[in-house]
């Protein structure tokens, strides 16, 4: 072998060649990743989380039809969907990094003090939650009052749904530690299940319209829904002096579930009840582009994900922006920024 030679071959094997060829492949790949992005907006690829909800509700409907989409319009992204108990536990997946992305409620993010709540940050505001208190069409229940002595589920621990439903029952005078009446913790598949079989008298969800849970337990019996929207104020104002994130901003709103949402109950009746609004959630540090990725597919995707969940029809730029009690990502005011007229 030459001197020459084996200089040549010395130097393609030494470290610095090596670094610098790995530094030009890197270049390379980064300058491909900023063409293909849409929009001229870069994101990471990858298998990223999203916190969901039980199943036969809505957010483990929406999330399922939010995959495909988000696959389709950012290419190399993967959205590995996590069920969950709801909101609350959304929130703590979020902050421990096993998910990305949670949808939970106002009420919930208000009242979390997890470690590192002060890193949570909201995509945009999608659809409003409604409370359903549902009981058989022939129960002598008519008020919240009338609980007393009843065998209730109240959502699973860690859920929204449980949140809400000590409120209304705090709101309206029953205490079940001091055995007013007997609380189960049951997710929705399970509640619509036990009082179909008569094993309780009602049950508490909280959730976008219709659900699909209690939409088909109104097709195998007669149920009907209690009206709650009289306890809006005695609601909000027990936010407000519970969390501090709820003292400047308005989380419990008296709204009607119109007779469309569930057309099977008996009587067919329009009912006013609690609505509280729904959040896209992340955390501060996940990466900006992906987050301003994922707002624009969040807002494109609302008519396609309206046709199989009706709430989502709601979800508007207007309003998705008020985010309270949570601030914008940063990524996501980017994206409202960017779509300013």
């Amino acid at each position: 072998m030459s001197t020459a030679s084996a200089i040549v071959r010395y130097a393609l094997q030494s470290r610095l060649v090596r670094v610098v060829t790995a530094l030009a492949v890197l270049a390379a790949a980064g300058l491909a990743w900023w063409l293909a992005a849409p929009d001229g907006v870069a994101y990471p690829t990858g298998t990223f989380g999203m916190a969901t909800g039980s199943a036969g509700g809505v957010y483990a409907l929406y999330g399922k039809l939010l995959k495909p989409v988000v696959q389709r319009e950012m290419p190399g992204v993967r959205l590995q969907l996590d069920p969950t108990a709801g909101g609350p536990q959304n929130l703590q997946r979020i902050l421990a990094g096993q998910d990305d992305f949670g949808i939970a409620t106002a009420d919930a993010v208000a009242h979390f003090t997890g470690p590192g709540a002060g890193r949570l940050r909201a995509l945009g505001r999608l659809y409003d939650d409604y409370v359903q208190l549902v009981v058989p069409s022939d129960s002598p229940i008519h008020s919240v009052q009338d609980l007393r002595g009843k065998r209730v589920g109240v959502g699973q621990a860690d859920s929204g749904v449980m949140l809400i439903a000590q409120r209304v029952l705090q709101v309206s005078g029953l205490d079940p530690s001091k055995g007013d009446l007997t609380p189960l913790p049951l997710g929705i598949d399970d509640s619509a299940t036990q009082l179909r079989e008569g094993n309780i008298d009602a049950f508490f969800w909280s959730g976008g319209l219709p659900s699909s849970a209690v939409a088909l337990l109104s097709k195998q019996m007669h149920v009907r829904l209690i009206p709650l929207g009289q306890l809006a104020p005695a609601m909000d104002a027990l936010a407000g002096a519970e969390d501090p994130g709820a003292r400047d901003t308005q989380i419990y709103r008296s709204s009607t579930m119109p007779t469309s949402a569930y057309p099977a109950t008996v009587p067919d009746e329009a009912v006013q009840t609690l609505a509280v609004a729904n959040l896209m959630v992340t955390r501060a540090d996940v990466p900006t582009g992906l987050v301003e990725r994922m707002t624009g597919v969040l807002l494109d995707s609302r008519d396609e994900i309206g046709v199989q969940v009706h709430s989502a029809q709601t979800v508007d730029i207007r309003s998705a922006i008020y985010t309270d009690p949570l601030p914008l990502a940063e990524g996501a005011r980017r994206y409202y920024v960017s779509v300013k007229p």
